[in-house]
């Protein structure tokens, strides 16, 4: 097959396989009609990838049923000196128990490593050597280990009993979080992640389901079972090793950067790519490369953009935006070197802040001038009407025509702060003068229709005059105030 052909076999695969299964085969054969080497290829991409089914959208090694074939412990088990109280959850690196340690009075977390990581020698010095690192790591944003104890043979790690929900439980309650808690949890993960990285320790499973956040509303990162150990940055006299297990790919594939997906070594920037992709779904609730199945997830990983976050949420901080869009390029030299720089990064910013947090007052703002136009037209045309002269019907023209150019303009911006936000400081910069130029001019006009009506109705004109000076206040007053608060200009 020719380079054209395989590009549109890869084409048509990725659209199949969103498509529904009863129509996949007839849509195929339509599409790749003229080509029968195209069409036979889709097919047979299509045949493997059914019987693939779930395997990529869950870490490699949770898809081995041997992994898991272990009974789990039952309640009040003694293992050593603690003492079971529940499971917890499982994975590829084994099952995780609730269980109180009777030496020293506290409730931890206890981690049964999977058998088969255990049965030869070389893996478990070597997982041993990686409980050692992640014990040096006493940040607090990151799950604290304990011990790793050996009992009849069997290893077992005991760490910090983190009590409250990962993030993957507050994405899926699909609720919108708020931009306080965008900013703590985007600087608070990046600091945890630092901190492994400043000692040379690459996580490789940084994914929603392992970071908790505790019942007091900190972040911590969880479960360095997959970690890669740099010797030379562990620290002086470490003998660490890298924990890896040949011929396996390690970590979950939704949260793999394209290196590690096409089977190159991980390091720190492959956790910089999952921490992007981490941020920008518990931001957007959405995985920055969803498709309708986990192979073509895999696929626009490698090939496709991810959407810009500050185009799904507008109201983050641009300086959070442009830390997910660096983390999230294609190229491990286009990133941050590590979530050291992620952290240098947020710092160069200073305090992120929303610069939306009084939007509502700013778009009411805009709503409630436009309704003063409408109401000075009104009753510029009741003047009109009543007094029957020349300067009644001219300041009626008059004010009708400034009121139409300044209530586009500014239902311009409302429209512009919804649908097209980046561009927004720059239209309300060019307008800025126009609109308070044309909201003076309407006030006076509306001032000047007061005093044609005061002769005829002392309280009407003096009403009418009233409206204008509030629309003149609004101007040069309230305008400014609110910019400010929603703006931060």
């Amino acid at each position: 097959m020719t380079a054209d052909q395989y590009r549109r076999v890869r084409d048509l695969f990725e659209a199949a396989v969103e498509r529904e299964p009863e129509h996949i085969r007839s849509w195929v054969a339509r599409e790749a009609a003229d080509d029968a080497a195209v069409r036979d290829e889709v097919l047979s991409l299509l045949d493997h990838h059914s019987r693939a089914g779930a395997f990529l959208s869950q870490a490699i090694v949770e898809a081995v049923p041997d992994l898991l074939a272990d009974e789990p412990l039952a309640a009040d088990t003694k293992i050593g000196p603690y003492a079971i109280v529940r499971e917890l959850g499982r994975g590829g690196m084994g099952r995780v128990y609730l269980a109180r340690d009777e030496r020293l009075g506290r409730t931890v977390a206890l981690k049964a490593l999977a058998p088969h990581l255990v049965r030869d020698a070389n893996q478990r010095e070597r997982l041993k050597r990686e409980a050692r690192a992640a014990a040096l790591l006493t940040h607090p944003g990151i799950c604290t280990v304990y011990a790793l104890e050996e009992f009849d043979g069997d290893l077992f790690m005991a760490s910090e009993f983190v009590d409250g929900r990962t993030l993957r439980a507050e994405i899926a309650a699909g609720r919108t979080p708020s931009i306080p808690t965008i900013v703590a949890t985007v600087r608070e993960l990046g600091e945890a992640l630092a901190s492994a990285h400043r000692r040379g320790i690459t996580h490789r499973d940084l994914k929603p389901e392992n970071v908790m956040r505790t019942a007091d509303g900190r972040v911590k990162i969880l479960d360095f079972g997959l970690a890669r150990v740099d010797a030379e940055s562990a620290g002086a006299g470490s003998t660490f090793a890298a924990a890896t297990l040949p011929g396996v790919l390690l970590g979950t594939p939704a949260y793999m950067a394209p290196e590690q997906l096409e089977g190159k070594p991980a390091d720190a920037r492959t956790d910089v790519f999952a921490y992007g992709v981490l941020i920008y779904e518990f931001i957007c609730g959405v995985h920055p490369f969803e498709a309708g199945t986990a192979l073509a997830r895999a696929a626009r990983v490698l090939d496709s953009e991810a959407r810009p976050l500050d185009e799904r949420r507008r109201d983050v901080p641009a300086a959070i935006a442009a830390v997910v869009d660096r983390c999230l390029r294609k190229q491990p030299a286009d990133r941050y070197a590590s979530a050291v720089e992620i952290v240098a990064s947020l710092d160069r910013h200073g305090p992120v802040k929303s610069p939306r947090r009084n939007i509502v007052w700013w778009r009411l703002h805009q709503l409630t001038v436009i309704g003063l136009y409408f109401l000075a037209a009104s009753v510029a045309w009741k003047i009109k009407e009543m007094r029957g002269n020349a300067i009644a019907l001219w300041l009626f023209v008059t004010l009708c025509l400034i009121a139409a150019f300044v209530g586009i303009i500014r239902g311009h911006l409302v429209f512009t702060e919804r649908m097209n936000q980046p561009r927004l400081a720059g239209e309300r910069k060019r307008t800025d003068r126009a609109r308070l130029a044309a909201d003076l001019l309407i006030a006076a006009a509306v001032v000047i229709d007061g005093l044609v009506l005061a002769p005829i109705t002392p309280l009407g004109g003096s009403l009418t005059m009233a409206l204008g000076i509030a629309i003149a206040l609004a101007a040069v007053l309230m305008e400014p105030a609110t910019t400010e608060a929603a703006f931060g200009d």
